[in-house]
């Protein structure tokens, strides 16, 4: 059976005709009301060479004859034809009303790339409850974010490689020099050539069951026999942060049962623990919430935006920043289990420097630039 294909047109005004076209069937209905390829041509404002050739590649690629192609005699359909005229006729007239409601729906989605008020930013992230919260918050009024969830290490390569406006990614407050964090994230970010701007402070903790029957406390609780935890991907954030959490807890990745088991996002993570098939996964306390499940918090973090210093004055950006900085948005955040806004400064510019101390330039001290002098003398 051969498949169909739909494709549209951009124009400043609709056509006369508001059904589906498709060029073979005006070919088949102009030659069986004309009678002739060459008067089907005038009629269609073609080349009687076009014409005759397009007929000739449809049948080649139906693999079944259109027209009747006997010399002197007016030209006509063959069965295989008619029935092609009659099922564009049948399909027409029953899929009317959903065409026009898609066609609706096509054309109020373009409107946003004609409305000179409107904004798009592309924003790739990792995974978090307030960026869809946002996104439904912003689009009415005019700015759409387009979010692709992803790990941070993922979305901040994204955004050197001019792949997205903007991207997101996660850490604790003020982390050390020598953090996983800081070690993660360095080579990805640089001062001067990248902007950070706050968005969020959020909790992140252990999801477990509801009432939390099997006592779990802390980290430690993990090494448990028999305890079955969920992780997430390399290069997710909060993996990042686990990571973090068990050094500074004196442990490592085999004290885990559960380790290399990885889930793609926090609700995915939560969605294991509610279903039984994990015991315990680290997360934020949203999606927990979300589940129905019980949650012991672990760390407080920063939750950050990044762009090119290049972008900061875009018009994008300036409505993002704008947008967090509302009222309305600073109330949606706290309604939102273990979120809030004040603490990150939402939509100010940060110093990369200050909010990620990781950059450290040294200057050299005077007498050993006066030794080097002298040596040199």
């Amino acid at each position: 059976m051969h498949k169909v294909e739909l494709s549209y047109l951009l124009t400043p005004q609709r056509g006369k005709d508001a059904l589906i076209r498709n060029p073979l069937m005006d070919l088949l209905h102009a030659v069986r009301e004309q009678g002739s390829i060459s008067k089907a041509s005038r009629v269609l404002g073609l080349s009687y060479r076009h014409v005759w050739g397009a007929l000739k590649d449809w049948e080649q690629t139906l693999g079944r004859p259109l027209i009747v192609w006997d010399k002197g005699q007016r030209a006509r359909l063959t069965e295989f034809g008619e029935k092609l005229l009659w099922a564009e006729r049948q399909a027409q007239a029953r899929l009317a009303p959903q065409i026009e409601a898609l066609r609706g729906d096509i054309e109020r989605a373009f409107s946003t790339a004609f409305d000179d008020s409107a904004h798009v930013l592309t924003l790739y992230a990792s995974h978090d409850a307030a960026l869809s919260a946002l996104r439904e918050q912003t689009s009415p009024r005019g700015l759409h974010l387009d979010i692709r969830f992803m790990g941070s290490v993922d979305a901040i390569a994204a955004l050197n490689a001019g792949r997205c406006m903007m991207a997101g990614f996660h850490t604790l407050d003020q982390p050390a020099s020598q953090s996983v964090a800081a070690q993660t994230y360095r080579s990805l970010l640089r001062p001067g050539l990248h902007k950070l701007i706050g968005f969020a402070h959020r909790s992140q903790g252990l999801m477990v069951a509801s009432g939390n029957p099997l006592g779990i406390a802390s980290l430690v609780d993990l090494k448990r026999p028999g305890l079955r935890y969920v992780n997430r991907a390399a290069g997710a954030g909060t993996r990042v942060l686990l990571d973090e959490l068990l050094g500074r807890a004196g442990m490592t990745p085999s004290d885990v049962n559960g380790y290399a088991t990885q889930e793609p996002s926090h609700t995915a993570v939560a969605q294991a623990v509610a279903s039984g098939a994990a015991d315990a996964g680290l997360g934020i306390e949203a999606a927990a919430r979300d589940k129905g499940l019980g949650f012991v918090p672990l760390a407080r973090e920063r939750y950050h935006l990044v762009c090119l210093k290049s972008e900061l004055l875009t018009l994008p950006v300036q409505a993002l920043r704008q947008a967090l900085q509302s009222r309305d948005w600073q109330t949606a955040l706290e309604q939102l289990p273990g979120y809030s806004g004040e603490l990150a400064q939402s939509g100010l510019v940060l110093s990369l420097r200050a909010t990620l101390p990781w950059w450290n330039y040294r200057r050299p001290k005077t007498r050993n630039i006066e030794q080097k002098q002298a040596t040199a003398q």
